[in-house]
């Protein structure tokens, strides 16, 4: 894997892993077994249609087939940048600025499939001789395909939205390193989103320990922590 650093527009330097050429190439193959067997699954229920006449059979075909054609702009647009594929291989879809791919950028990428796949293969030899394992649709889109084996990636940037007046609580933030952010944040995410209060409680005791807080003055752990990432950010933004 080949190390990639992008500087964001509030001038927070993060690092990340390109994701290989072989393990983009595993992760493609997952996601065509998994297409082809879903044919074959079609295949065999729908057999009784092979009486139709010719139109008929082409319009079934045309609308079952429609899986398949979608199938990595779905996944993509879904699982915020991954296929089963791709979750197999535990690589994702990003922005190469910094911010999570939307749905137009999922859509180039897929898009330039044509010319990547289907052209000879020539995504994967241009992924080959690209220092960032970008195909032609991640250069279209401005994406890369990354690693989250290291357990550090692109959903934990300290970035947030801030308002012009906003006031920070505490500025002993600035204890914390741009790793540690990164960190509190996608744990907070995934608790937040999974629910999982009792890991949000041991956060907040963590960061009121390492950061030297002595008087919280948020009601409830997740308008702690969230405040916390703000400060952070207002702090550090301009570093």
């Amino acid at each position: 894997m080949s190390e990639l650093q992008i500087n964001t527009t509030q001038n927070v330097k993060i690092s990340f892993n390109a994701a290989g050429a072989g393990e983009r190439l595993l992760a493609f193959i997952i996601d065509w077994a998994i297409k082809i067997g879903y044919m074959m699954v079609m295949s065999w229920t729908f057999g009784a249609y092979d009486n139709m006449d010719q139109w008929s059979q082409i319009a079934i075909n045309t609308v079952l087939s429609f899986p398949v054609m979608f199938y990595t702009l779905a996944l993509e647009s879904l699982l915020e940048g991954q296929t089963i594929g791709k979750r197999i291989m535990k690589i994702r879809v990003v922005k190469i600025d910094g911010y999570q791919a939307s749905f137009s950028d999922y859509v180039v990428r897929w898009f330039f499939r044509i010319v990547d796949v289907y052209i000879f293969g020539l995504g994967f030899f241009v992924m080959m001789f690209n220092k960032k394992t970008q195909r032609i649709g991640d250069m279209a889109a401005g994406t890369a395909v990354i690693g989250l084996k290291d357990s550090v990636n692109i959903s934990h940037t300290i970035l947030e939205n801030l308002r012009d007046d906003y006031k920070p609580t505490y500025p002993n933030v600035i204890k914390l390193s741009d790793n540690d952010a990164r960190i509190i944040k996608d744990t907070f995410n995934s608790a937040r989103a999974s629910r999982d209060y009792q890991t949000l409680i041991k956060l907040r005791k963590k960061i009121i320990e390492v950061v030297g807080i002595k008087d919280v003055k948020q009601k409830t752990d997740m308008e702690f922590i969230d405040v916390i990432l703000k400060d952070y950010n207002f702090y550090t933004q301009d570093m």
